[in-house]
């Protein structure tokens, strides 16, 4: 005798479509928060291309860029609150900004400047970094502790569809699922890990459903939507805050870019994708839909522009204006005394630099 012992399902959701129309009933956000979710992915997009161009003329190290990913990465960070903590990867430029990051800090840290990763905002948030997957049983520590502490935080998990497939990843699920903690794992699906499609990383049919492995709930959302990623973290944030535990939340996006500065995408991806991905861009979606909505005109496009422009570029200013680190500062943020064996080549160190 054969018995179903359990069903489970995925839920796609999507507000707008690429076309800036509601599907369905408008969605329920005051129009200053749309114009401000709209300036922030208009601010997101205008510093990458400019972090870009500085890599181009070797004024920043490898950079990874954030192009189509702006609608999850603002939609996500619009729904935490400051004191939830974010643990990012290496492309969530977006949400740093939006949560306070000034965009010097940013630059710093991809000009090879590890106190670009001293938040000036966001001071529990975990530093810009290129982890895979590592990030993850982070996550699960951090959202062990805000649980011990009785405190109503959320931590906040960015990975990719790339680390999805690690090992790490599953362990840190299983363990949120287990121990019901205030969790939220976001997986960026851009479709490559690298230059490895998804369709040779797993044979799911989503990753939303990897959340049944750790017995929390799965949900996937069109990551070039803002108001739908916002709607969706919203909830699944609030489900965390109330002690109901994790979410797996899969954002489908596309990385319109290359994987970073020093890759070239050309050589293993499909013109007629890329061209394809364009036409779901997340700006003109929302901007669109703004439009038809009456609260946005070329004009106001236009002041946008020099505002933001404006601001990049006195960032850009305070970025190479900034003295290098002292070679010493290796040594300075390691211990709080430090050991007689490092404090000599410290000195040494001090020494050869004076001299």
């Amino acid at each position: 005798m054969k018995t179903t012992v359990a069903r489970f399902s995925v839920a796609h959701h999507q507000l707008i479509d690429e076309h800036g129309q509601a599907l369905g009933r408008p969605p329920r956000v005051s129009p200053a928060t749309l114009r401000r979710l709209y300036a922030q992915m208009v601010r997101t997009r205008r510093f990458d291309e400019r972090a870009v161009r500085l890599q181009r003329t070797g004024q920043l190290g490898t950079y990874a860029s954030s192009l189509g990913h702006e609608g999850l990465h603002v939609g996500l960070a619009e729904a935490m609150r400051a004191e939830d903590v974010l643990l990012p990867t290496y492309r969530e430029a977006g949400t740093l900004l939006a949560r306070g990051v000034p965009m010097e800090q940013l630059l710093r840290y991809w000009g090879g400047d590890e106190r670009g990763s001293d938040f000036a905002g966001p001071r529990r948030d975990f530093p810009y970094n290129v982890p895979i997957a590592t990030q993850c049983t982070h996550a699960a520590g951090v959202a062990s502790a805000m649980r011990l502490r009785r405190e109503r935080r959320v931590a906040v998990c960015c990975l990719g569809d790339g680390a999805s497939s690690k090992g790490d990843f599953y362990e840190a699920l299983n363990l949120a699922g287990v121990w019901r903690l205030p969790l939220v794992f976001v997986v960026g699906n851009n479709r490559w890990a690298i230059s490895v499609p998804l369709s040779k990383q797993t044979a799911c049919a989503t990753l939303a459903q990897k959340a049944v492995a750790g017995g929390v709930p799965g949900v996937q959302v069109d990551g070039n939507d803002v108001l739908a990623v916002r709607q969706v973290m919203g909830q699944a944030l609030a489900r965390a805050r109330r002690g109901d535990g994790p979410t797996l939340v899969e954002a489908l996006t596309y990385r319109l870019g290359d994987h970073t500065t020093s890759d070239d995408a050309r050589r293993y991806r499909p013109e007629a994708e890329v061209s394809a991905a364009w036409k779901r861009d997340p700006l003109p979606r929302l901007r669109q839909y703004l439009a038809g909505q009456g609260l946005w005109s070329t004009a106001d496009e236009e002041t946008l522009l020099t505002d933001i422009d404006a601001q990049v570029e006195r960032a850009v200013a305070a970025y190479l204006a900034t003295p290098p680190p002292l070679p010493t500062d290796m040594f300075d943020h390691l211990y709080a005394q430090l050991p007689p064996s490092l404090a000599g080549q410290r000195a040494e160190v001090a020494g050869a630099a004076h001299g």
